[in-house]
């Protein structure tokens, strides 16, 4: 019956974006958010004074 062929390109659509969607959310998520803070150590700066 062609007059359900757009009915049919609209479900394939939804298929796929639904899969691509998904999965990005679940890249999204899946990675974890306990991010190791560095310490903030003080900057060693070598002030050298020139005496000309």
């Amino acid at each position: 019956m062609p007059q359900m062929m757009p009915m049919e390109w609209t479900m394939l659509y939804m298929t796929f974006l639904m899969t691509f969607l998904m999965f990005n959310i679940m890249n999204y998520f899946i990675h974890s958010s306990n991010k190791q803070m560095k310490k903030k150590g003080s900057i060693n700066i070598n002030k050298m004074n020139w005496k000309w």
